[in-house]
């Protein structure tokens, strides 16, 4: 009954006639697959190094205090090469095990996606809280997993960004503090000088800006990211 009622259906530009089941199962995939490549940017940022790194690099801005620079464009960009950099084992296996051997024709669509899968679970799980994960199983009413292969994606994916944006902030919080130290040292000083009316910003602007660059932060920002996964 399914097949007929699909067949019958006609929408402008797509064509789902066929004379067989078949033929309607594999357009239906193509449509499942262009909704899963619309979905692209949110998946990376969700089950990716992403999210970590460029709360990281938007809190080192607002650190600084220098608004636009770097522009978002430039924060977006490093951070996804350094997701890439970070992710490629990941991804190498993904293509070594499940990938190739679909393409080749040794393993079936289902069994190549529960292998690539795996290794998406591993890297997530990993840096996912026990009670944060416990919080989604809590709540689904879901028994405690044996293994990772056990831990459905619609748990493990909202846990791993709530982690994910707890440990952001924390490293985010190290940052600020020696702006912030530069900002009391500034504004004390001009208060003791009585020139209240120069904003504390203009003066420690170039000062923080001064530390970050004698220190070399954006090196040890990038290897402190890097370090943490």
């Amino acid at each position: 009954m399914m097949p007929e009622i699909l067949l019958s259906i006609n929408i402008p530009g797509v064509d789902f006639g066929g004379e067989s089941p078949q033929d309607v199962s594999t357009t239906l995939q193509l449509f499942f697959l262009m909704t899963i490549l619309s979905l692209a940017p949110a998946i990376l940022i969700m089950v990716t190094s992403f999210t970590r790194i460029i709360i990281v690099l938007s809190f080192v801005r607002t650190g600084l205090g220098t608004q636009s620079m770097p522009p978002n464009q430039v924060l977006v960009g490093l951070a996804l090469f350094l997701t890439f950099f970070i992710m490629s084992p990941i991804f190498n296996e993904i293509n070594e095990t499940a990938l190739q051997p679909y393409l080749a024709g040794e393993t079936s669509q289902e069994e190549a996606l529960d292998t690539a899968s795996l290794p998406i679970k591993e890297f997530m799980a990993e840096h996912t809280r026990e009670k944060d994960l416990a919080l989604f199983f809590k709540y689904a009413g879901l028994e405690k997993p044996e293994s990772i292969e056990d831990i459905p994606f619609t748990s493990l994916v909202p846990a791993f960004a709530i982690s994910e944006l707890k440990t952001a902030f924390q490293i985010g919080f190290v940052i600020f503090i020696p702006f912030l130290v530069i900002d009391m040292v500034v504004a004390s000083t001009l208060m003791a000088m009585g020139m209240m009316m120069l904003p504390p910003v203009m003066i420690s602007l170039p000062f923080k800006i001064l530390l970050f660059v004698l220190v070399d932060g954006w090196y040890l920002i990038i290897e402190s990211l890097l370090v943490s996964f």
